[in-house]
């Protein structure tokens, strides 16, 4: 029996990936399609991986049509992770056939595997060795370039058809699926290298790092997928909520700036910091994570160093930590109102503006002394 670093790598996985499930399945009280499929591609995984690591640390019956009756679990990875891609985008329609044909494909694979099995065992029982190896490898080559495929259109979709998925590009930039892709692309040229590198000289070391590589990869898609979609949801019933409920109480919080004016300002700087002031908040132009100051300059048809001197001076603050004080005055709001308190820290500071979780929470923690965590904590 092999206890190579490997295997013990292998097997953390396969126990993960199975936990993975329960968790998933057993902690939700709705369970669409998106966290179906991608539960799915971390079963089979599991599945394929538990399946060899049996096979070749000699957990097996030696019957050779039991040892030999391999199910392809790996081939249904691919699909799988397609149809969480056009879940999670709401695609609507793009080569939804695909699950189907690949649901085909496994079938027909098993039942060839089956019966080639079957003629060897019983017709030619000398030949069983030479058909079913040389079976095996034209299909794990045709799986391989199945694979390649389903990648190549996923990337299609992900980097040319951007207006398909253009309402979730508001709440996700996807650039972890960008590199996952990148990242899918070359293990599946790695793992075609280990299928010709087998086939010259029978070693099948090279499988082993090519095997981890993969289960770590794609385990990763799992809780980033996961992480994602319950982040996305929750922003998208956020938006819904605050655009509906605290617009006007924003602006009545943020009356009190006036009150640092500093006296050798003229009165139109005064008047030009209201007028930015107001603009902001009714447009309410903070919760858009690109505003910057050339933009924010050209709407207020205003010079960027006009707009620079009166906000530095008449705030207290520079451009960046000036709308950053809006977004964490409307982020206090929503961690201390209990009608928010089911949705995820991270999305709340999303959806009011930060562009990523590590800048809400410094920014937070600048204004309050405190993480978000800790205010909602004592709200």
């Amino acid at each position: 029996m092999n206890f190579s670093i490997f295997n013990v790598l292998l097997i953390i996985g396969i126990v993960q990936g199975f936990v993975f499930n329960i968790v998933t399945i057993i902690g939700r009280k709705k369970i669409n399609k998106t966290i179906i499929y991608l539960n799915l591609i971390v079963l089979f995984l599991s599945l394929n991986n538990l399946q060899d690591w049996l096979i070749e640390n000699g957990y097996t019956a030696n019957s050779f049509l039991i040892k030999k009756m391999l199910l392809p679990w790996y081939m249904l990875i691919f699909p799988m992770f397609y149809m969480f891609l056009i879940n999670y985008l709401k695609v609507k329609v793009h080569l939804k056939y695909v699950l189907k044909v690949s649901l085909y494909v496994f079938l027909f694979q098993i039942i060839l595997r089956t019966s080639i099995n079957l003629y060897t065992s019983f017709f030619q029982p000398i030949l069983e060795n030479i058909l079913m190896d040389r079976y095996i490898l034209v299909e794990e080559i045709f799986n391989a370039i199945f694979g390649l495929l389903i990648i190549y259109q996923s990337a299609l979709l992900v980097f040319k058809t951007k207006k398909a998925y253009l309402p979730i590009s508001e709440f996700d930039d996807i650039k972890w699926l960008k590199i996952f892709l990148i990242l899918g692309s070359i293990v599946i040229l790695f793992w075609i290298f280990a299928i010709v590198i087998q086939n010259l000289n029978g070693n099948k070391l090279a499988y082993y790092p090519l095997r981890l590589c993969t289960s770590l990869l794609l385990y990763w898609i799992g809780y980033q997928g996961l992480h994602r979609y319950n982040i996305v949801n929750d922003r998208i019933l956020l938006r819904r909520s605050m655009n509906s409920e605290l617009k006007p109480a924003l602006s009545l919080s943020f009356r009190e700036l006036d009150k640092e004016l500093k006296p050798f300002f003229s009165e139109k700087h005064k008047v030009d910091f209201n007028t930015i002031n107001n603009h902001i908040i009714h447009h309410q132009k903070f919760l858009d994570p690109s505003l910057n100051m050339d933009s924010l300059s050209k709407e207020l048809n205003m010079s960027t160093s006009h707009l620079s001197k009166v906000i530095n001076g008449l705030s207290r603050y520079n451009f960046s930590d000036y709308i950053n004080s809006f977004r964490v005055e409307q982020a206090k709001r929503l961690l201390s109102n209990e009608e928010f308190a089911k949705y995820t820290i991270v999305a709340i500071g999303l959806e009011c503006g930060f562009n990523s979780k590590s800048t809400f929470y410094s920014a937070f923690k600048k204004f309050t002394s405190q993480t978000p965590t800790a205010y909602r904590g004592k709200s």
